[in-house]
């Protein structure tokens, strides 16, 4: 059975984690390594997640680094941080030395400081530990601290036959080999090269002369949401690391893009939920009050002004009872009208698609509220004039909805927009700050509509 297979079929049973409790209990190493090495690592790092410590601490220093290595990355990262301290630190600096420069680089960065330099110092390999100390040199959010070292150049001086015998070397290296990058003497990135292109051409021919000058590449101290962006829209599954001198220095690959994806994924609906922090579902209890009680805290401040403001409307109460029991339709259409606007906002702002001013995105916005606020209000004034057989309180109740909906399209349009200018993450726009603020200014329309329509 390939491996692939193995992955695909591969499925976490009680079973089997009872399975390797035993072995590493009876101590049969034999055994425990022959179960394991059926699995793909990452199915390997799936069984570590379901042991205590001290087994999956018995399994990372029982197998060898070329598997453990991978194992580590694949962890989650509070079972990660935990092993990695009961290793020594000579047993860190050998997993290390078997990853890519990258997630080398992402297994310091966890480790507490004390410990870092003597990991990188304890790295036998002087080249490895030289690029390694130097992408922790660049931030973490950067092009730079995403890039690996690893990768295939060529240059355009090179002969085909030349570059064949040279590029072996550097292929060893690499896991995979996606592009060839050709560089001038100085280093500079001036193409790149498919392997079909080098195979089918002549030996003696000059690789600047069948190297494609197109190639795209992103900056050391760009965004990695912008890397992101760059590689989502022209589908490339990795891209080539300059500085501002056009010095190639590094690659990046799809895959940990799709990790940067992830994690902004799941930031954002933290945010959209109300959570202003990156927390886990493991974490402490104090830990998850913090990241929560913040937009508590808001949509309890917003409670209370919901309440003065239909305090100020007492009157209308007294006279017009009807208005109290569609209070929360009206709060509620309003929360509901700003998430969806915000939240089509958000999304745009994420792949890039809004285009055009803020003006004529508030237009946009304006018309589409009110068409689907007239079809909501026919059907709400249908329904007030049949069963409270008055006319003027459903021409009040659904007119309020009809300008309640568009108020809270326009907020829910122009807040993420406004915070995104400001270098704010929009998607914040999508949580509680959005609910709160339209039911607080949506009690406030309909209720001053109403006043002003029923002559209260």
């Amino acid at each position: 059975m390939s491996e692939e297979k193995e992955h695909i079929q591969f499925e976490l049973t009680e079973a089997l984690v009872e399975q390797v409790e035993q072995l590493i209990e009876q101590q049969d190493n034999k055994e425990l390594k022959i179960l394991l090495n059926e699995y793909h690592y990452a199915d390997v790092a799936e069984i570590l997640d379901e042991l205590n410590l001290d087994e999956a601490t018995y399994i990372i220093k029982l197998l060898d680094s070329e598997t453990t290595s991978d194992v580590l990355m694949e962890l989650d990262e509070d079972n990660r941080e935990k092993i990695l301290e009961n290793l020594s630190i000579k047993e860190i600096a050998e997993e290390i030395e078997e990853l890519d420069t990258d997630d080398a680089a992402d297994i310091i960065n966890e480790l507490p400081e004390d410990r870092r330099q003597a990991v990188i110092s304890n790295i036998e390999d002087e080249e490895h530990q030289a690029e390694i100390r130097e992408l922790l040199a660049y931030d973490e959010d950067t092009a730079g601290g995403l890039m690996a070292k690893e990768l295939v150049k060529v240059y355009e001086t090179w002969t085909v036959a030349g570059c064949l015998r040279r590029i072996r070397g550097q292929a060893k290296d690499v896991t995979r080999v996606h592009s060839i990058y050709v560089v001038t003497k100085e280093e500079k990135l001036i193409g790149r090269l498919s392997l079909k292109d080098l195979i089918t051409a002549k030996n003696e021919q000059k690789i600047a002369d069948i190297a494609k000058d197109n190639v795209d590449f992103v900056n050391v101290n760009d965004d990695v949401e912008d890397v992101a962006r760059v590689m989502s829209k022209y589908d490339l599954e990795a891209i080539p690391v300059v500085d501002d001198n056009q010095i190639l220095l590094g690659r990046i690959t799809i895959d940990d893009i799709v990790d940067v994806m992830k994690e902004e994924a799941e930031k954002d609906y933290q945010l959209a939920a109300g959570i202003s922090q990156d927390v886990e579902a493991d974490d402490s209890i104090w830990q998850l009050t913090r990241a929560r009680i913040p937009w508590l805290f808001l949509g309890l401040i917003g409670g209370v002004g919901a309440f003065l403001i239909m305090e100020g409307f007492h009157e209308a109460f007294s006279k017009y009872a009807i208005l109290f029991f569609f209070t929360p339709l009206i709060a509620a259409m309003a929360g509901n009208v700003g998430v969806q606007s915000s939240a089509i906002i958000v999304q745009g702002l994420a792949n890039d698609d809004i285009k055009g001013s803020i003006n004529s995105r508030l237009m946009k916005e304006m018309l589409l509220a009110a068409l689907n606020g007239i079809i909501l209000a026919i059907f709400l004034f249908l329904f007030v004039w049949v069963s409270q057989q008055d006319a003027k309180t459903a021409f009040a109740i659904s007119i309020s909805l009809v300008v309640v909906i568009i108020v809270a399209g326009l907020i829910g349009t122009f807040v993420p927009l406004f915070l995104d200018k400001r270098g704010i993450d929009p998607a914040i726009a999508t949580g509680p700050f959005i609910t709160t603020s339209n039911d607080i200014f949506g009690i406030l329309i309909y209720f001053t509509i109403a006043k002003l329509i029923l002559g209260i």
